[in-house]
């Protein structure tokens, strides 16, 4: 399905209620599979979390996550744990080519049984489940967050608990936070000192305990964007979303105060408003901590014809895409001057936008929501839209829903 999008005035009030985080549902749904008594509200109704509690639910023997990546890291550590069950955890064609060798070869030194079926150090693997006793695991801190969570996930099922040694610089501090605080809140002790990660063993049993999963933060990100390119004056609410939120991405706050948005807290609720222009200066910005929200903001400045220099983008290069390369291609396409190396973009001021070009989206939803705001400028066409229900589903209705004019091409 390819989308156009004609050029339209945002609504100058609108409201939204987003669905839960992916990051946290499919966390918390990995917990619940291995303490029962946690019931869940507000989960995501992405893709991604419906493969997920598909494969914790399922007797099947071959289990194909399609394009989750997080699925993929995290069900590796859970079928290790799993006694007497055989399964061979498959994907896409994109997921064979993305590495799960560290994850792999650390859940082996807890014990665990797993091979490769095609190529060494990547998906489909086979997992043979079993019994871990062991307690103590090292791994490169440098990685995704999402290795050091699967790890973190199964701890309090461990024997033994774990002890989590990460070697060197940490990446992406907020997810592994985001992991502990709710362990923390199913009653499981935790302790991150310095470079050692320590988890204590939990029992199953305990009273029926309800989270409630926050809104997802980087899909806010693209109303963030919508409200930066949009006229001063411009408000969305967005539902349901706090203050103190787990969410690395929550960043967007005050990142976008960059670009003339101001963000208001309410009763679980957020509300961005267009206060005034954007900076004219570079902006230059580390996003080690929250690189999931890169494709956003680098469009957003190409939209406002605003220099940036983004950094601690490294993770990005085994994304659903190689999302820096996907970035600088059809960034060039509407007229942007970009490099990029292994771990950065960085993009020059530009004074036009070339309209009714065809964005490609490599099967990455986030490269379709990114360029989407871009139409409030020009006209625009999202190749392969689908790709959005990997993690929100309702986008292109809810943008219709503040003012987007789109058609089906």
């Amino acid at each position: 399905m390819n989308l156009v999008l004609n050029p339209a005035i945002c609504n100058p009030k609108s409201e939204i209620s987003i669905t839960g985080s992916k990051s946290e549902t499919n966390r918390l749904l990995l917990l619940q599979a291995l303490f029962p008594n946690i019931v869940l509200e507000n989960t995501s109704n992405s893709d991604d979390s419906d493969v997920m509690a598909e494969a914790l639910n399922t007797k099947d023997s071959v289990i194909d996550i399609h394009h989750a990546g997080t699925a993929m890291r995290f069900l590796t550590a859970y079928f290790a744990t799993q006694e007497n069950r055989e399964v061979v955890l498959t994907g896409s064609s994109r997921m064979k080519e993305r590495p799960i060798k560290i994850l792999a070869e650390a859940l082996r030194q807890l014990g665990a049984s797993i091979s490769y079926e095609e190529k060494e150090g990547f998906p489909p693997i086979r997992i043979k489940g079993r019994k871990l006793s062991k307690s103590r695991v090292s791994l490169p801190a440098d990685i995704s967050s999402q290795y050091i969570s699967a790890l973190l996930l199964i701890a309090p099922k461990l024997e033994n608990g774990l002890e989590l040694l990460l070697e060197g610089k940490i990446t992406s501090v907020p997810y592994i936070k985001m992991t502990l605080a709710l362990l923390e809140e199913i009653g499981v002790k935790t302790k991150f000192q310095e470079n050692t990660i320590t988890i204590l063993p939990k029992s199953p049993n305990g009273e029926p305990h309800t989270l409630t999963v926050e809104s997802d933060w980087s899909s806010a990100s693209y109303y963030y964007s919508i409200v930066a390119l949009a006229a001063i004056g411009t408000e969305i609410k967005l539902s349901s979303y706090k203050k103190n939120s787990l969410q690395g991405d929550s960043a967007l706050a005050e990142i976008y105060k960059n670009f003339g948005v101001k963000t208001s807290f309410g009763t679980n609720s957020v509300t961005l408003q267009k206060i005034e222009s954007h900076n004219t200066n570079t902006l230059e910005l580390n996003l080690n901590d929250s690189p999931d929200i890169a494709q956003t903001v680098a469009v957003t400045c190409f939209g406002l014809g605003m220099p940036c220099y983004l950094t601690g983008l490294h993770t990005l290069k085994i994304k659903e895409t190689d999302r820096l390369e996907a970035l600088k291609s059809e960034l060039e396409k509407l007229g942007a001057k970009i490099k990029v190396t292994d771990d950065s973009l960085q993009l020059e001021a530009s004074t036009e936008i070339n309209p009714n070009v065809s964005i490609a989206t490599y099967n990455d939803h986030r490269m379709a929501m990114a360029f989407a705001p871009l139409s409030l400028k020009i006209p625009i066409i999202i190749k392969e839209a689908e790709v959005v229900s990997k993690s929100y589903p309702d986008f292109w209705d809810d943008l219709k829903s503040i003012g987007f004019q789109i058609k089906e091409l």
